[in-house]
């Protein structure tokens, strides 16, 4: 078996700890309009701004005139969320994480086969492919429990209604 088969590194979970940066993730065929409001908040931000977007390449094995198509399979497998951390919302009392994308729609593996690139992480004729797509579909999943968590930490108590 060869590739790497840890998670890869979390740059929104960095620049979120700083809790003065505003970060988000974008790709353009997941949701074109997302990317534009997240470009536009990030502007307007008054401190630095972070927008690390999927960008599809000729590396991953896949026909350029897919790309698109790509980068919406990897929002739907949960691999590219797209989020935006907005800390110019926390004196607000609102949520400074909103989480864009919805859970995962179809399964990691549907997304690799996609990619030549995944093809890498398996030597043909080994039978681990199944183990390698259980471990990563896991990885994914762990991601999207820890960021429904983070949603639910930074979400604002509600203030009780005085009678």
């Amino acid at each position: 078996q060869s590739g790497k088969l840890l998670p890869k590194k979390d740059m929104v979970r960095l620049f979120i700890s700083y809790q003065n940066v505003y970060v988000a993730t974008v790709a353009l065929g997941g949701n074109d309009s997302h990317t534009l409001k997240t470009f536009l908040e990030a502007e307007a931000f008054p401190g630095p701004s972070v927008v690390i977007a999927y960008s599809h390449c000729i590396a991953h094995g896949i026909a350029m005139n897919k790309g698109l198509e790509q980068q919406k399979r990897a929002v739907e497998a949960g691999v590219w969320p797209l989020l935006r951390f907005n800390p110019a919302n926390i004196p607000l009392e609102k949520n400074p994480l909103t989480i864009d994308s919805s859970t995962p729609k179809i399964p990691f593996s549907e997304y690799a086969r996609g990619e030549g690139r995944y093809r890498n992480l398996l030597n043909p004729g080994s039978g681990a492919e199944k183990e390698v797509y259980e471990k990563i579909q896991a990885q994914i999943s762990d991601r999207w429990k820890y960021l429904k968590n983070l949603e639910l930490f930074y979400r604002p108590i509600q203030k009780e209604s005085s009678k």
